[in-house]
């Protein structure tokens, strides 16, 4: 009759805990639901702060490469040097990160692995980024010297239709109905400005030199989509650590190869020669040439910082889309601060490259949508 009892109390026992487990069991999902929200939420907030500083950076970098130009400077080696030259700024940020943040309990951390590039292979890395970005640069300055800035911004929208073909090629980026319908508008808002060039509206240079600074804008936006899709592949091949302190450190080093490679260029050029007479024959005076060169080096910087991070947050792609997004608000201001013309094919053309943007990212709220049903199914 013990045994009986004993045998009744080991059921009991068995079952109490059955239930506290199923009990268990089924409060895990909400209580795991809102770590699963707050990671969303840091993601988003994250994925805003780096839009909101390419957008900004981007924008004000352009416009005032446009009155550097505009009140005398000439030399495109300066203006390509002062692309990449800020990146002192960056090892404020850096110094911040690495103090105050520890990378493997960081909310930042998209990807936490035992493995380290040897300095060999990021050397050779960032040598062959940096020559990019210094090339690239001069491309852009070639551009933004013979082109006014509202057209000069509307062809660098050409930079997201590349990047869709670099990241098919390389980043294995899937293409649906809406992102073709985005590569298609943009492709046509580029087309209304090459046939419908206003010779007036040619910043009173030649022809030929209006047709470089069109070929130069748009091999420099090929370029950058270039760029793109090689960093998006280094950070998942060679890095394999994505973290804020990954991205100023490509940021910072990058920068280096560039502005060193400026550097011997502008020497080489005999350009350097002439910029004391730039200096002295600068419209606003000897101050605003400096200010104006140091905030132009500041503000690509903090540009470049929200590329990377979107690179890394998002893809390529996702990065040129925020980029493409801010174009818009260059001639605008050009208009505003530098008296440009914008005539109706240039809104046309604006409005077309905020369709393409918005249908690319309803292409994204339909893939977010997507992974969450699928999460919440599993």
């Amino acid at each position: 009759m013990g045994e009986i009892q004993e045998v009744q109390l080991q059921i009991k026992c068995q079952e109490s805990k059955e239930v506290s487990a199923a009990k268990t069991g089924s409060e895990e999902p909400t209580s795991t639901s809102p770590t699963k929200a707050s990671k969303d939420y840091n993601w988003w907030l994250r994925v805003t702060v780096y839009a909101f500083l390419l957008i900004s950076g981007q924008s004000v970098a352009t416009l005032l490469g446009e009155l550097y130009y505009d009140k005398g400077g000439n030399s495109k080696w300066m203006a390509t040097f002062v692309q990449s030259a800020g990146f002192p700024v960056l090892f404020i940020p850096l110094i911040v990160v690495r103090v105050y943040l520890t990378p493997p309990t960081s909310s930042t951390t998209t990807i936490t692995t035992k493995y380290s590039p040897s300095v060999s292979t990021l050397a050779l890395l960032y040598l062959s980024l940096g020559v990019l970005i210094a090339g690239n640069g001069m491309l852009y300055s070639y551009g933004l010297l013979y082109l006014p800035v509202s057209t000069y911004s509307l062809l660098c929208a050409t930079q997201l239709v590349f990047n869709a073909i670099f990241s098919f090629f390389i980043n294995s980026q899937k293409f649906t109905a809406f992102i073709f319908n985005s590569l298609i508008l943009l492709t046509l808002a580029v087309v209304l400005l090459a046939v419908n060039t206003d010779p007036s509206d040619s910043k009173t240079v030649s022809g030929g030199k209006y047709a470089i600074g069109f070929i130069c804008t748009l091999s420099a936006s090929a370029g950058y989509s270039l760029l793109l899709s090689l960093t998006q592949l280094s950070f998942e091949k060679v890095i394999k650590k994505e973290t804020i302190s990954a991205v100023l450190e490509m940021s910072i080093s990058t920068s280096v190869v560039s502005t060193c490679t400026c550097l011997v260029g502008l020497f080489a050029s005999g350009d350097w020669r002439r910029l004391k007479n730039e200096l002295n024959e600068y419209g606003e005076g000897g101050v605003s040439y400096v200010m104006t060169l140091v905030w132009i080096a500041v503000t690509w910087q903090v540009s470049s910082v929200g590329i990377l991070g979107l690179v890394f947050e998002a893809s390529s792609l996702f990065s040129n889309v925020i980029s493409t997004l801010g174009l818009p608000i260059v001639p605008i201001f050009s208009v505003i601060f530098f008296h440009d013309t914008l005539n109706g094919v240039k809104i046309v053309a604006m409005l077309l490259s905020l369709w393409g943007f918005v249908s690319y990212i309803y292409q994204h709220y339909l893939d977010d949508c997507k992974a969450k049903e699928t999460n919440k199914h599993s």
